[in-house]
């Protein structure tokens, strides 16, 4: 009994580094998956919402169906789409992806 205790309180680091090291793998995935993830994530969404505050009438734009059309009509939350000539459709506004180039 006494050989044990002898054993284990010579050479051992304390408890609290111990527990802290445990940590460690666990605050470096995190990390990994804020600038991996977390981060780009939201970028995406600030450039898709500047996106959306910005169109204006005559912008031509795409979809998230990919449906290609100039923008005639916006409202708060609706956008209104001519896709072609005389033929106008409306869609919600978060629905717009970006600019197009047709």
């Amino acid at each position: 009994m006494f050989g044990l205790a002898y054993a284990m309180g010579a050479g051992d680091s304390p408890a609290g580094f111990q527990s802290l090291a445990g940590f460690v793998p666990l605050i470096l995935i995190f990390c990994v998956f804020y600038f991996l993830l977390i981060r780009p994530q939201q970028k995406k969404l600030k450039e898709h919402k500047n996106l959306i505050n910005s169109m204006q009438k005559g912008d031509k734009v795409v979809t998230t169906g990919g449906i290609h059309g100039k923008i005639t009509g916006l409202t708060d939350t609706i956008v209104t789409l001519e896709v072609a000539e005389k033929i106008r459709i409306k869609v919600s506004r978060s629905q717009i992806t970006g600019k197009s180039s047709i």
